[in-house]
């Protein structure tokens, strides 16, 4: 599933052929997704893209008519083709496809449909946006913003960095990652987390996803940049999906269980409880 590192990549990648550009006609060749595809979207006929941006998972086009909101869901991904290119043909799992003025299309795939694309007047009443988290890179998470959240929470930790009212966008490969590089266990109890803890994950988690974010993101399964190459994150995972494997600090046989549902991985040498 693409999770922030991969949503903001697509939003780079994509930004130098869609901002300020004008969307000629948005063409939905498959309108079920996991909600259906807001019907204005057939109905945008030469509107100017004014910024893009990324809100939580969620990419953000502000038009001069309104913001069409996409989600990638769990197999979802975006590719720029020229207008013009024979040898671009139209995959079956291309479900929507937003012709440019520029000569560019911009192609959402999604072959297992999970993704979403929306439109809505503004944002200030969206929904999707009402009940979400700080993100994580911004000045909002802090430590102390983080220490007070925790208090007299007993879910496991690694739920509760995942969780989106808490902070957005800190998926489970990179919640993975972060309780190892700061040696904690994942089913710690939040509120059993000293104040150097919190300042220490919080730290951590933004330096995991700022480097994930420059190596393009994670190659797991089917993540692919909108310019075709694949992410290198997945060189650098130091635990995630690795069970059975040595630690990389230690050499203790990395352990994996299930909590809140998703495959946990973690050192028990190193992130003992």
């Amino acid at each position: 599933m693409p999770e922030l590192p991969e949503v903001e990549t697509t939003l780079r990648g994509i930004a130098p052929f869609v901002l300020g550009q004008q969307i000629e006609q948005i063409r939905v060749h498959r309108s079920k997704l996991r909600w259906e595809v807001s019907p204005e979207l057939s109905e945008f006929y030469n509107v100017r893209v004014i910024t893009l941006q990324r809100r939580a998972k969620y990419l953000i086009l502000e038009t001069e008519q309104g913001y069409i909101i996409g989600h990638l869901g769990m197999s979802g991904s975006l590719r720029i083709v020229d207008i013009n290119d024979q040898s671009a043909v139209r995959d079956k799992h291309d479900h929507l496809e937003f012709i440019f003025g520029n000569g560019k299309i911009l192609r959402y795939n999604d072959p297992r449909r999970f993704g979403a694309w929306l439109w809505t007047k503004t944002l200030a009443d969206f929904p999707l946006f009402a009940k979400l988290g700080p993100e994580p890179l911004s000045d909002e998470f802090n430590a102390d913003y983080f220490w007070q959240k925790s208090r007299n929470k007993n879910t496991p930790l690694k739920s509760f960095l995942m969780n989106n009212a808490v902070v957005v966008g800190v998926g489970n490969i990179y919640a993975n990652e972060t309780l190892f590089l700061c040696g904690i266990h994942p089913l710690t109890p939040p509120s059993k987390l000293t104040r150097a803890q919190c300042e220490q994950l919080v730290g951590q988690i933004k330096l995991v996803l700022k480097e994930a974010i420059r190596q393009g993101g994670t190659s797991l399964k089917d993540f692919i940049q909108p310019d075709g190459r694949p992410g290198y994150f997945a060189q650098q995972l130091y635990v995630y999906g690795k069970a059975g494997e040595p630690c990389p600090t230690c050499g203790t046989k990395i352990e994996s269980a299930v909590i809140g549902q998703r495959n946990s991985f973690f050192c028990p040498r190193c992130q003992g409880l």
